[in-house]
């Protein structure tokens, strides 16, 4: 490797730090469990309470780095900002004094530390990498200017995705607070109702510009300027007490002998589109038993412990998903409404109340569609689907940022650990793509 570059066995390196402590010992502290753990991102996906836990759990610090030793394969390696408590399936990790953390981070991110990990697991169905074995790996371990100059390229590539991360989240967070005030709070309505009440011989034009300044004249003039009372409490005049049925129905075919994607929707919690919802894409022999999905479908998984997971289909192809899933199709104009709907604090009580049986909870069609919503006038809705549209673009586009500065992290990272090439180097090849650290 040339320089003063070095192999040393990585238990000279790095520690396991073995520092157990009971939740209840620790209330106020944030968990990171594996399924907090993002899968080859090297990304925190999110954190739970210590309190939502129960048995014992490893403590770590900020700045340690968690490997998730339960199928290492998985590639689940972090350096949290934060301290806090974290499952006892991953590793906590850090640094021996003559490496650097950030140094130390990437290398245990690496094939050179991952791949011999894996192969050394111990266990066919759930394996477990033994520290034991990773504490007697060579590893190259360059001066310390240098680890941390490698730190840096490669730290400067992550931050860029964790902005981009932030920043998709904040335009998500616009999204769901225009949802609430235009159809939970109806700020529109009672901003125009305040303004009619002082100017009752007023146009609808005129309440409009004078309570909705910011909003297109064309689209405050679509709210109503009264609440009129309800089953549901105050809602604005014009607008309908309904359910979910009002707008949907229900999908049963099955996929027979087609060929088709076989789909399977995951968490509701993530950013509306399709690659990140529906995961599996392997083709079937046994279609007979997986129904029909199509472009704007819903899946929604109404059974076992998971019950709430949904996922909509967004690209024109035909797919099949397990019959465990009710799925419906809105009509276009409420898709997205729907979609925020479904996430709302009112939509899952109901479902939490509707849900029968304690140990296999399980929500039918008729249950699912007979959920009460205040149901908007298709032109208001429709006005919600463009902004969101606007603010998707946004995470869209810095989703694909975020996926090549990924590929690029990943195609530096072995060549710098193992010192295949150097800091100039690297820093030509960014600059060469156009990033800057």
């Amino acid at each position: 490797m040339g320089g003063e570059w070095r192999v040393e066995r990585f238990a000279r390196m790095a520690f396991l730090v073995r520092d157990t402590v009971h939740p209840s010992d620790a209330p106020s502290l944030p968990y990171i469990g594996l399924e907090h753990i993002g899968e080859s991102t090297l990304q925190l996906l999110g954190r739970g309470a210590a309190e939502d836990a129960t048995s014992l759990k490893a403590r770590f610090c900020a700045g340690d780095i968690l490997f998730g030793k339960l199928r290492p394969y998985f590639r689940k390696v972090v350096r949290p900002p934060f301290s806090g408590i974290c499952s006892t399936d991953i590793w906590v990790v850090r640094p021996q004094p003559v490496v650097d953390s950030g140094y130390l981070f990437y290398l245990m991110a690496s094939d050179l530390f991952v791949k011999p990990i894996v192969r050394a697991s111990n266990g066919t169905k759930m394996p477990r990498a033994q520290w034991e074995y990773a504490a007697s790996l060579e590893m190259p371990c360059p001066p310390l200017p240098e680890q941390r100059a490698i730190a840096h390229i490669l730290g400067t590539l992550d931050d860029k995705i964790e902005l981009n991360r932030r920043m998709s989240k904040t335009l998500e967070e616009m999204a769901r607070a225009i949802f609430k005030s235009w159809f939970v709070d109806f700020d529109p309505v009672r901003a125009k109702a305040a303004v009619r009440r002082e100017h009752p011989d007023w146009t609808n034009a005129q309440v409009s510009r004078a309570a909705l300044p910011t909003l297109k004249p064309e689209i405050a003039e679509l709210f109503p300027d009264e609440l009129v009372e309800s089953e549901m409490g105050m809602i604005p005049k014009g607008w309908r007490v309904g359910s979910f049925g009002s707008f949907i129905t229900q999908r049963s075919e099955r996929v027979g002998q087609r060929e088709v994607v076989v789909l399977s929707a995951v968490s509701s919690g993530k950013l509306l589109k399709s690659d990140d919802h529906f995961t599996k894409r392997v083709y079937s022999k046994e279609t007979n038993k997986y129904l029909v999905v199509e472009q704007w479908d819903f899946a929604y998984n109404p059974s076992r412990i998971n019950i709430g997971s949904v996922g909509m289909l967004e690209e024109d192809v035909l797919g099949g998903v397990s019959p465990v899933y009710v799925v419906v199709r809105p009509k276009l104009a409420y898709r997205w409404f729907l979609w925020f709907s479904l996430q709302c604090v009112h939509t899952k009580t109901w479902i939490n109340t509707l849900a029968s049986g304690s140990v296999r909870q399980s929500l039918s069609y008729t249950d699912f569609s007979s959920i009460p919503c205040v149901v908007p006038p298709e032109a208001v809705a429709e006005e919600f689907n463009q902004r969101w549209s606007t603010l998707r673009e946004g995470i869209r586009l810095r989703e694909a940022e975020s996926r090549t500065l990924a590929v690029l992290r990943d195609t530096l990272l072995p060549k710098l650990i193992s010192g295949e090439i150097r800091l100039k180097d690297a820093e030509r090849f960014l600059k060469e793509r156009g990033v800057n650290g």
